[in-house]
């Protein structure tokens, strides 16, 4: 698992990373994975346009919400939580390209949905991602803005 782009074991449930190469995959389902999430892009160079039938066919379930890079959305992060929310119990692997887009969603997870403080809803991917204005902005996203008030 390590070798993948960015790899990060949020929780003992929950890993992030990079966009995994698509023997990687097989890894990801023998650590006990049942689902993978994607946020990334399908036109992405590195993107593995097959993800969708090789997590399937290695029983686990494919879930896909595509957020551009430059127009992430109150919607798909609204989307994102509720669906991490749904699977709580479940062993989860959350991907982009580079982790960022991840980083920046699970923030919202952590901060917001399980009431985590601050400095425990940042993954270490934030000590290395410059983040460029749009990300700062969604970052300040209240749950109010998200639709996810009490």
């Amino acid at each position: 698992m390590e070798k993948i782009r960015n790899f990060v074991q949020l929780t003992p449930l929950i890993a992030t990373g990079g966009q995994p190469k698509a023997e990687q995959f097989l890894s990801i389902a023998e650590n006990g994975y049942d689902y993978v999430i994607n946020l990334g892009m399908l036109d992405h160079p590195d993107a593995v346009l097959e993800e969708d039938q090789l997590v399937s066919e290695l029983g686990m379930s494919y879930i896909h919400v595509p957020v551009k890079f430059d127009a992430p959305s109150k919607k798909q992060v609204a989307l994102f939580c509720r669906l991490l929310s749904l699977l709580k119990t479940q062993k989860v692997f959350v991907h982009c390209i580079m982790n960022y887009r991840v980083s920046a969603f699970m923030y919202h997870y952590f901060s917001k949905v399980e009431k985590c403080s601050e400095h425990a809803s940042k993954s270490i991917m934030f000590e290395r991602w410059d983040i460029n204005p749009v990300w700062q902005e969604m970052l300040k996203w209240s749950a109010e803005d998200l639709g996810l008030g009490d």
